[in-house]
């Protein structure tokens, strides 16, 4: 016998698909003027809990974050801000400096006890690790900040700063090298200019 509320729970599930769409991509817009409303320490770590998941290869997981929020490491943000971007990042609630270690495969005994047999050549061959690193905490960074819309924050993700300043500030003594920053918060609406062009299928992909 067909189960009469079924058609019922798929529309409730694709109702409720569209809305995480319209929540992560669809409405969601890069914030650069942000509501005088604070960010719970808490909201930060629910949101690493969910994105950690998302895969890297070999479950690396090389990206790390220092999460700017109080008014000493904002000070000590500052001198690594270009200009153009000072204002918004200092006026955001939390700025999210993510990071790569260089020396993400050291901790393959506990991330990937099958792949510990790699780590010579990661060591051997600091190239081969730089990009890896780079490339999967790059992708960690994108994880966060879909997850960060998800949970109802606003992002504004930004290269405009000085990479030395900033690793020379924060990640002295260490293989961690800054990758780019999310202001976090709760964006204002009011200053957004319209949307842009994005690329349409056909001018960007193909199916061969």
């Amino acid at each position: 016998m067909q189960n009469p509320t079924m058609p019922d729970a798929v529309a409730a599930s694709a109702t409720s698909h569209d809305a995480a769409l319209r929540a992560i991509f669809l409405e969601a817009r890069t914030h650069f003027a942000w509501q005088d409303r604070a960010v719970p320490d808490a909201l930060l770590r629910e949101i690493w809990d969910v994105a950690r998941m998302g895969p890297t290869s070999t479950n690396g997981s090389p990206m790390r974050v220092i999460f700017v929020k109080s008014d000493a490491a904002r000070e000590r943000l500052k001198p690594g801000i270009k200009p153009g971007n000072l204002a918004k990042t200092m006026a955001a609630p939390v700025t999210a400096i993510t990071a790569f270690d260089l020396d993400f495969y050291e901790n393959f005994d506990r991330l990937a006890p099958y792949a510990t047999d790699r780590i010579a050549a990661y060591r051997e061959d600091p190239d081969l690790a730089y990009r890896a690193a780079f490339r999967n905490a790059t992708l960690q960074a994108a994880y966060f900040m879909i997850v960060a819309r998800a949970k109802g924050l606003d992002c504004g993700p930004m290269s405009g700063f000085l990479h030395d300043v900033v690793d020379e500030t924060f990640f002295a003594g260490t293989n961690l090298k800054s990758n780019f920053l999310i202001n976090l918060g709760y964006g204002d609406p009011s200053v957004l200019f319209p949307r842009q062009y994005r690329f349409a299928f056909d001018e960007a992909c193909s199916v061969i």
